[in-house]
Order: structure tokens, then sequence, then C-alpha cells
């Protein structure tokens, strides 16, 4: 017995908790058009290219290329040989190798196995809750799987509540530089609840603060013992963070608080996660559980329920829309997986893509250290972007989980009538700004390109305390979205018959 989750409640329950992070891309600015001494920044040619990079104002270096996304033939390039980090454009190289590994009709599972028979609504034996490398695995499926344990008569185990997250290896911080508070860096294992965050919600009450901590969803909000958040009389650091026998345990400054506020936090250890809250919500349907323990080797049994994900597409399509970390983390090295490799880390997973992407994409520079693009040390060049992008013209799959990009007008609201079409991946880091994709000129000529900027000289001056909000990294990034928009813009009108 089990149920299948619905592409609908998919974007409607897992994905409302993704539209709250920080995850999320800013809209582009303004479109810019500047001019060079007596050049037209839609001069053709290198001339008219030139005229828009450097009029950009943009410290750091730029690399771009369009191209005719039929023919492949290169219509203008600058700098595409250049190796620079990609952020989450890289997202879609780990979506066309997903798709290549999995194939469109895969799904993920979570199950539940007694490794005892059933007798008089007793497991004899041992319960796994078993994680099967489901990224969108939430509060109200694990309910699901609870009820469904409920309709199979058990009223309690014998045994041991095990919790198996050994599919995937365990990996503390998706990008370990980053502070721990993030939580589009959570830790990453075969199992993962909520996206591996919890949610943090703090009131005035009184002359102090009320505080939670929960696994919340739109149905439910169990409160978790994994997670621990203390006050402290201070002003800085706002967020300290200590694992203590497997327990999160935070602390949060007062003079950070406010009247107010709440946000998502990072798991680091998500499979006591996962099974703190099974364990209450099988409570909530009269099943007594003992305290969860994880266990890096899966038994034997009988399934007695599962749940499982949307298709694959469904979900690539939301990774790239929402640019989740974790999402392209946990579907990178189950590809990998797949295809008979035991990863040992994300850098061991992303170099085995890497040779994939050389054999199948004609890609000549790649050099990914994890799937999602926020490991400080991943290269891609503006070439081996734009050879992905005419190489998955073959199959068709990429381009229809692209979501649109717009232009935007004097007010920064998307013009969504402008007769060139653009279906894109963003991607944004401190002082790294990148878009890959396709264009669609007004005679319906497709172009495929890529753009990426970087300064990476003002990154290496962050501090691991101000990677959240360094200074001058959001001008920055507006200028190099101008950019972006300008060269758009450009291409659309030259190549556009």
């Amino acid at each position: 017995m089990f149920t299948m989750i619905s592409r609908r409640r998919f974007l409607s329950t897992a994905l409302a908790v993704l539209a709250t992070g920080p995850a999320l891309a800013n809209a582009p600015g303004l479109t810019p058009r500047p001019k060079a001494r007596g050049v037209s920044p839609y001069t053709p040619g290198a001339d008219g290219l030139e005229a828009i990079l450097k009029g950009a104002g943009l410290s750091g270096e730029s690399a771009c290329v369009v191209a005719d996304a039929r023919t492949g033939q290169i219509l203008e390039s600058a700098r595409g040989d250049a190796a620079l980090p990609p952020a989450s454009v890289a997202k879609v190289l780990t979506a066309l190798y997903a798709l290549d590994s999995l194939g469109a009709g895969y799904r993920f599972r979570t199950r539940l196995i007694a490794t005892g028979p059933l007798s008089n609504g007793i497991i004899q034996g041992d319960l796994v809750l078993a994680g099967g490398g489901d990224p969108t695995l939430d509060t109200d499926a694990l309910a699901d799987l609870a009820a469904q344990m409920k309709a199979a008569g058990v009223r309690g185990i014998s045994g041991r509540l095990l919790v198996w997250d050994d599919m995937l290896p365990y990996v503390r911080s998706i990008d370990p530089d980053q502070p721990d508070h993030i939580g589009y860096s959570p830790s990453v294992s075969g199992i993962a609840l909520n996206f591996n965050r919890v949610h943090f919600e703090w009131k005035r009450a009184g002359g102090s603060w009320a505080i939670t901590m929960d696994a919340r969803t739109q149905k439910y909000r169990p409160d978790v013992y994994t997670s621990k958040m203390a006050l402290a009389r201070r002003d800085l650091p706002v967020y300290s963070y200590q694992d203590k026998a497997g327990v999160d345990h935070w602390t949060v400054a007062s003079g950070a608080l406010g009247n107010g506020g709440a946000r998502w936090l990072p798991v680091r250890n998500p499979a006591l996660y996962a099974g703190d809250v099974f364990q209450t919500l099988s409570r909530a349907n009269g099943i007594s559980l003992p305290n969860p323990k994880v266990t890096s080797s899966l038994p034997g049994g009988n399934v007695i329920a599962q749940i499982q994900s949307a298709p694959l597409p469904d979900l690539l399509e939301a990774m790239l829309k929402y640019s989740n970390n974790l999402m392209a983390e946990m579907i990178g090295m189950t590809a990998t997986v797949n295809r008979g490799s035991r990863p040992s880390s994300l850098k061991s997973s992303a170099q085995i893509m890497n040779d994939w992407a050389r054999s199948n994409l004609g890609m000549q520079r790649c050099r990914m250290v994890d799937h999602s693009g926020l490991g400080e040390e991943s290269r891609l060049t503006a070439d081996d972007m734009v050879r992905a992008l005419i190489a998955s013209r073959r199959t068709g799959a990429l381009k229809p989980l692209l979501k649109p990009y717009y232009f935007s007008d004097a007010k920064g609201r998307p013009i969504k009538t402008h007769p060139v079409k653009i279906a894109a991946k963003t991607g944004t880091l401190n002082f790294v700004s990148g878009l890959g994709g396709f264009i669609t000129t007004p005679d319906g000529n497709e172009l495929a390109f890529a753009i990426f900027s970087a300064d990476q000289r003002a990154r290496a001056k962050i501090s691991r305390a101000e990677r959240e909000r360094p200074r001058g990294g959001r001008s920055w990034n507006t200028r190099a979205k101008k950019l972006q928009e300008s060269l758009l813009d450009r291409w659309g009108q030259v190549y556009g018959s």
C-alpha cells in the first residue's frame, strides 16, 4: 500500500516551504543601453558586443557566448573559454545528468519496513524508516506513512525505531564555508525532511520572547526535540551552533530579535530529525514508538507502507525554478548511484558527472565540485554551457523545465509582452552572477546562450560571517543582471532574422 504524491500536491505543499527561503532569485533590474563612442550596442560584430561589456561598469571578469541553437554555429563570443564560477546555472547540467541517468519516469521512494511479523497489532521486531533519497519528503508525507501504518493494523513495536539514511553519503554542509545558520546549505543524506530545514519562530512574550522549533507544513506543526534554541543575552553573533549527541543546539542573540519573526534553519542530523517527526506523527495516530536510532545497514523485512515522489521532470522543474541546492545534490548523487558508483562525497559524485558531461555533451573544461553550484571551486565556461544547451535539443526535455525570464521596465516590473522570449536558469552568489538558456527571437529563431560574471578578488575578501550579506554584493549583482539584460536585448534584435 502506498501513496503517490501528485504534481499539484507537490507544488502546493513542499514548494510552499521553498518559496519562503533565501534561494529565490532576485528580479532583474532596468535594461540599460550603454553606448561606447560612436558604436551602438546593436552594432553587429565584436564592436557592438564590447560596447555593452565595457559600458556595464562591472568589476571582475565577464564571459558570454550565443549560438544558433539549431545548427550550433557560434554567433558571438567574448572570453568564452574563461572558467568561472557558474553558481546555480550549474543545475542545468545536473538536470541533464539526472534525466540521462535515472530516466523521466523515475520516482523516489520512502518506505516503512517491519523486520518481524505483526502479532496482535505489535510488530515483533524493528520498524525501519528507510530513506530513498527523496528531496521533497515533507511532514505531510510522513503523516501519510503513519496513517498507512495504522491502517495496516499496527499499534506498536517490540523492537527499535530505526532510520536508514545510507542510500547517499552524509554531508554535513553543502558548502562548509557558509555560516552555520544559512538554510540553503543544509546537511545531505539519504533521507531529508522539509529540505532539511527546521522552522524557528519567535514572538514577544512580556519582557522576553516565546520560541518554537517545529517541522511545519500547511497541515501540521509538530514540535521537534532534535533541534533546540536558547536565548543568549548578546548582540552578536546572531546565531551560534553546536552538535550535542545528534541534537542541533542553537543560541540566538536577544538583541537581534526585535518584536518577532521567523526563519528556516538548517538541520545537521537529518536522519534523527525525520525519525523525531515520524515518532510524533505516529503518536498522533495512537502508535507509541521509541526514540529513533540511525542505522547504516538496511535490515530485511516487509514493506508495510511507502510514499513515492512526483516524477523526476516535476522535481527538476521545481529545482530549476526555485534553485534549491538540496534537491540538486540529492538528485545528482542519486544519479551517480544509479550509474553503479558509490560516491564518498559531493565532489566525488560531481567528478563522475564531469566525466559524463565530457563524453555526452562535449563539455571540455567542466570542473564541478558539487551538483548545485554552491561550492567555491566549481568552474564552467560559457563555451561549455552553450555546448550542453545545444546537445539538450536532441531530446527536447530541458527547455520545458526552464522558467521564463522577463525583461524589466523602468520600475523593475516584468515585461511579459516583450517580443523576445527567454527560457533560462539564473545563478547568483556573492559577486558571482550567471544566466544560461534559450532565446526565441520575434521571427522564431532559437538561440542558445550563456553569460558568466565574477569578481573573484572581491569574493575572496568576504569573511565567513559576512557571506549572508557582504558589503557591496547586492549592488554588484544588480549591475551584473543589467549586463545580462543588455546582452539578451542585443542578441534578440541583432539575430532576430
